[in-house]
């Protein structure tokens, strides 16, 4: 496969803040919150005919082309250390997934990482993350915390708990969501990729309310309705929530990633795939 190296991340996501996406219901006695509620109410079909995106090797290559995106490289291993601002009024932006200080995906991590290894370099800004989440402010972080999130991330206690927040928080409801719309590993990943730059939530433009003004023009697997024509619907409904924002006005990852690959029927989304995401050009062969 080919990569590049760059570690630019030419778009950020655009994230509801991650702690206030927390509407809850209780399915067979568990208690689910965000996507992971709308999987739980959601029958079950067993539409499957190959792997799905747990498959580690099918899980591998969503985490590629993610980076794709996000990061201008293959290589989403090498952005444990990625931080910086960019300008987008959330803050600091970091780690494989793009942890933002502003929108509480950072603070649980950072509190993650703590509760399984207190006194780690990153633990004594805690109060300072509290206070900035919400907002683009870096008071009580800057430098000192830029270069303590580089040294953190060669951790590998700091490593999974990246790997572990990622799959909690934006992983497994979407992939939990897609099976339960009775989607294969292609929808599964649409799914996933629009919850990383979408967010959790349910307002218009985050992955719930994406999803249901998809579900308004096709219906999903699940319901009977046709996989490539309720995926294209989806699409459609993802890139006009892009389009509200400038920062998301190349809808690239889009139209010559995740299109091109249900066009030629891929559902499975099984390699070799080759595709295009901001004008660079990639391919996984296997």
């Amino acid at each position: 496969m080919t990569t590049r190296a760059t570690g630019t991340r030419h778009r950020k996501p655009k994230r509801t803040a991650v702690l206030a996406a927390a509407s809850t219901l209780v399915a067979g006695g568990l208690a689910f919150t965000g996507v992971q509620a709308m999987a739980a109410s959601t029958p079950h079909a067993n539409a499957s005919s190959g792997v799905n995106l747990t498959d580690a090797h099918k899980k591998e290559i969503a985490m590629e082309l993610v980076s794709s995106a996000e990061n201008s490289s293959l290589d989403w291993k090498a952005q444990y250390k990625y931080i910086e601002d960019i300008g987008d009024g959330r803050g600091y932006t970091a780690g494989i997934i793009g942890f933002c200080s502003g929108t509480g995906d950072m603070l649980e991590l950072v509190q993650a990482y703590t509760d399984t290894k207190p006194g780690n370099i990153l633990a004594k800004y805690l109060p300072a993350l509290r206070k900035d989440n919400g907002t683009a402010s870096h008071s009580g972080l800057g430098t000192a915390f830029v270069n303590d999130w580089r040294t953190a991330a060669k951790d590998t206690v700091f490593q999974t708990a990246q790997n572990n927040e990622r799959d909690r928080v934006y992983f497994n409801p979407a992939v939990q969501q897609a099976e339960a719309d009775g989607l294969r590993a292609l929808g599964q990943f649409i799914y996933y990729d629009a919850i990383v730059m979408h967010g959790p939530g349910d307002d218009p433009t985050s992955f719930g309310g994406i999803r249901k003004t998809a579900m308004k023009k096709a219906r999903t697997p699940a319901q009977g309705g046709n996989e490539t024509t309720y995926l294209n619907a989806f699409l459609d409904a993802r890139k006009a929530a892009m389009l509200t924002e400038a920062a998301h006005d190349d809808t690239s990852r889009v139209d010559t990633e995740q299109r091109v690959f249900l066009k030629a029927g891929n559902l499975d989304l099984n390699p070799p795939l080759t595709w295009k995401t901001y004008g660079d050009s990639y391919t996984i062969k296997n």
